[in-house]
């Protein structure tokens, strides 16, 4: 008889311990004969491939492949995660994880060093005396020059308690300092800014949503009362969702009691269920407005849903992502996990905003999106006259609503596409630019604005030799071309006339402050700037009055409600 090698036994094994496991959980979940003998199937195909194949196959890549595959023929959104993502996935839904407590900006170059834009206050970094502008050289024994910033969290994060030894070189000194570090529980912020616009009218943008959103939201929300807020911008843009109870929390606060704010369907009881409002809401009856863009998805979705199907407050910007789909994720047998699509959701008056899929098809699916936001940014009469009846709703106040694809702000916002400030807005080149600037000027910036971050934003202007520098390297780099020639002139081939630049100059000066502002204290820190040349923010500042009216149709229907 012919001897087995390992390479027959052990992914047979494998598969025979894992089928003994899982047909358990198979035959609690599935009744269907068809079903069972199509994983027979799978079974038989994996210990022919892994016993006949010309060459040795990686059990575990196999599986992999199998499980990723067998997600990608259902919705555009379930999805694989391999195990060592799963801390990373679980910290960002979480909102924390043990380090030591430092926001950093990793290198550009691969003989370049990750640089400390600040130290988290009361964290273990701060502590211990690792200051912004600190060049991180070493982790423990490891040179860390050219490191990607995961490389770095990577080797920075750990279990609480334990330690890590950093060796950075501190500029302003011109010396090297090493330092042993406690790791503790650091927060991930999902709150990137939050300020007085003006005496009355508070602004808070919320990037994503984990456990720790509602509670960081808030504090937020507190502190901009104490300081006057009587209306609040809400910036949803570039947020792509999480934690579907942290937005539900969220809406609570700006609705009124028994008020619907989203609704859940599946195949499994649980997923049936309806989340309302409750008394007390921290922001019941102020005007609201809420920025919204392509990239606000899913929790995103759920919130600025809830808040328009209810006349609650005014959306402004661009259509969303339109991501209906709800995920719950399932820990496989070596920690790697299934984020599956478990059920929909529903808007209170009853859309369902997720874009039309065909299973197995991502690409169309893509494509789909790309093309009909096009129409609704660009020809907003004509989206809306291609929606059907069906696809229809009414608000609690009459307004019209649409399902079938993202939610549709009250008011767009189409940026002006021949216009040279749209195109460094899109490009960030200005951001790209201004880390490189900084990086030049570092040591005379820190020695005069080190830790004096608020007259920074309030008394700061760039150089006129910044800005020319700016000009010239958007064409050293290729991205632009300036010229004097009106006819030469093509914002498609990215062409704009000279003199459009000079007028623009102001634009440039703010947003490279703006950016500057970002990294020299952290993320957030210059949206007070870069928002004073923002279309859509300047947009919703004109929009109050309209706001205030749909405010008051929520008190009215609160008072309702509740008599």
């Amino acid at each position: 008889m012919k001897r087995l090698s390992k390479y027959h036994i052990l992914p047979a094994l494998a598969l025979l311990l894992f089928g003994a496991v899982l047909g358990v959980q198979f035959d609690s979940h599935v009744s269907s004969d068809d079903a069972l003998e199509q994983f027979e199937k799978l079974k038989r195909a994996f210990v022919l491939i892994s016993g006949k194949y010309v060459e040795p196959v990686s059990s575990k890549q196999m599986a992999e492949a199998g499980v990723k595959g067998m997600l990608e023929s259902l919705d555009p959104h379930s999805s694989y995660i391999p195990p060592e993502q799963v801390r990373d996935t679980r910290d960002r839904y979480e909102g924390s994880f043990g380090g030591i407590g430092i926001r950093f900006e990793p290198a550009t170059e691969p003989t370049d060093t990750a640089r400390v834009i600040s130290p988290i206050v009361g964290g273990p970094s701060e502590k211990v005396g690792i200051m912004a502008g600190d060049r991180i050289v070493e982790i423990e024994d490891s040179t860390a020059i050219g490191l990607s910033g995961n490389e770095i969290q990577n080797r920075l994060k750990g279990e609480i308690g334990t330690e890590v030894r950093l060796t950075v070189y501190r500029p302003l000194a011109d010396k090297r300092l090493t330092f042993t570090i406690e790791r503790g529980e650091i927060p991930l912020y999902s709150i990137n800014a939050s300020y007085m616009v003006d005496e009355e009218t508070g602004y808070i943008e919320i990037s994503r949503f984990a456990m720790s959103t509602h509670e960081e939201f808030m504090e937020k929300v507190d502190r901009l009362k104490g300081q006057g807020m009587e209306r609040l911008v809400l910036d949803l843009r570039d947020n792509p969702g999480g934690v579907m109870q942290s937005a539900v929390k969220i809406a609570d606060e700006l609705l009124g009691a028994g008020m619907t704010i989203v609704r859940t369907k599946g195949r499994s009881a649980e997923m049936n269920t309806r989340y309302r409002g409750h008394s007390g809401g921290a922001l019941e009856n102020q005007p609201v407005i809420v920025l919204v863009n392509r990239r606000s998805a899913s929790a995103s979705e759920i919130l600025s849903g809830a808040l328009q199907d209810h006349d609650r407050a005014l959306l402004v910007g661009r259509r969303t992502f339109g991501k209906a789909l709800v995920q719950k994720q399932f820990e496989l047998n070596d920690g790697s996990l299934m984020q599956m699509t478990v059920g929909r959701y529903y808007t209170p008056v009853g859309r369902l905003i997720q874009t039309p899929y065909e299973k197995g098809n991502r690409k169309a699916y893509y494509e789909e999106k790309s093309t009909s936001f096009r129409d609704a940014v660009y020809n907003v009469e004509k989206y809306k006259e291609g929606i059907p009846d069906s696809l229809r709703y009414r608000t609690d106040h009459g307004r019209t609503v649409f399902g079938g694809g993202g939610i549709l702000p009250d008011y767009v916002v189409a940026p002006d596409t021949t216009a040279l400030s749209t195109f460094i807005r899109g490009s960030q080149i200005d951001g790209l630019f201004a880390r490189q600037w900084f990086s030049t000027h570092e040591k005379r910036l820190r020695s005069t604005w080190q830790d004096r971050e608020d007259e920074f934003l309030a008394s700061y202007r760039v150089p006129a030799a910044a800005v020319d520098s700016f000009w010239a390297y958007t064409q050293r780099e290729d991205v632009l071309t300036l010229t004097s020639t009106s006819s030469e002139v093509n914002p498609k081939e990215r062409v704009f006339a000279r003199a459009e630049a000079q007028s623009v100059r102001d634009v440039v000066r703010s947003r490279l402050k703006g950016h500057l502002a970002n990294v020299m204290y952290g993320t957030g820190t210059g949206r007070p700037i870069l928002n004073q040349t923002d279309p859509a923010v300047q947009r919703a500042m004109s929009l109050w009055p309209s706001s205030q009216e749909l405010a008051a149709y929520h008190t009215a229907s609160s008072t309702m409600q509740n008599e």
